[in-house]
């Protein structure tokens, strides 16, 4: 079994599957809803865990309602939380799911990062193949670079500037991934862009691309595909995948999240 590890957050997340979006002002009735644990350690941990993979998630949550019901969830899904306790609420967010795959998301509270300091079991990222980086401070970076290969979110923003990871995955059609990645390129070997029905491409120590897989069933909602492919893509290069090979893996984690609805 590969292990792999998460450093990275997680939000509450409430799912409201809605027939359309909103107008301004308007008042629509959400088809039902329910609550996972998200963001994007959240949703890369439990896709590891699906995958097959020994799963350590080194995070940081509030102490409340939200926080112990996210461990608890995350537990249940066979993934091992080591979990700072902050004195600040748990983020949490809003996600609206339409028709056809489209979601639109409003977080609530800051967002809250394990930190190289925190006592936590850091010393297990040393047995990791593999980790993906979602957030955190410089300390808990180096503390993931102890692993065999690091593959980071660009929404880990300014720390990827104080240390090197071996892949920066980004959404080419997300704004702000692309440009958090560029501003982190320096400090990446290679840089993964994942282009929807397009497949993506990778580019750095080598080049290539990938192609998209069918979806197993309709387009259902976006929620968490690009943290999908990129757990999966993290789990390959832990195991010793070549990079199409990992890119390939990734690519059928993110169709299998495009065809369900919310959270893994």
């Amino acid at each position: 079994m590969t292990r792999v590890a998460v450093v990275g957050h997680i939000e509450w997340v409430d799912f409201l599957p809605v027939p359309r979006f909103p107008h301004r002002g308007e008042v629509i009735h959400a088809q039902g809803g329910f609550l996972r644990a998200g963001g994007g350690g959240g949703v890369a941990a439990v896709v590891l865990a699906q995958l097959g993979a020994h799963v350590d998630f080194f995070c940081a949550l509030g102490d409340d309602v939200a926080g112990r019901a996210a461990l608890a969830q995350l537990e249940e899904r066979g993934v091992r939380v080591h979990v700072a306790w902050r004195d600040r609420p748990t983020r949490r967010a809003v996600t609206l799911l339409e028709p056809g795959g489209e979601r639109t998301i409003v977080t609530i509270g800051e967002r809250l990062e394990p930190h190289g300091s925190d006592e936590l079991k850091w010393e297990r990222l040393r047995q990791a193949e593999s980790v993906y980086f979602t957030a955190g401070d410089a300390g808990a970076l180096a503390h993931a670079r102890r692993a065999r290969i690091v593959v980071a979110s660009p929404r880990a923003r300014t720390v990827l500037g104080t240390n090197t990871v071996d892949a920066l995955v980004f959404s080419e059609s997300d704004r702000d991934e692309s440009k958090w990645a560029a501003r982190a390129a320096a400090h990446a070997r290679l840089l993964v862009a994942t282009e929807g029905e397009r497949g993506g491409q990778w580019w750095g120590e080598s080049q290539g691309r990938w192609a998209a897989v069918p979806l197993p069933g309709p387009a259902r909602d976006s929620y968490g595909c690009g943290d999908s492919f990129a757990a999966a893509f993290t789990l390959g290069l832990g195991r010793g995948d070549s990079v199409a090979e990992a890119a390939a893996l990734g690519a059928e984690a993110g169709a299998r999240a495009l065809a369900q609805v919310g959270a893994p």
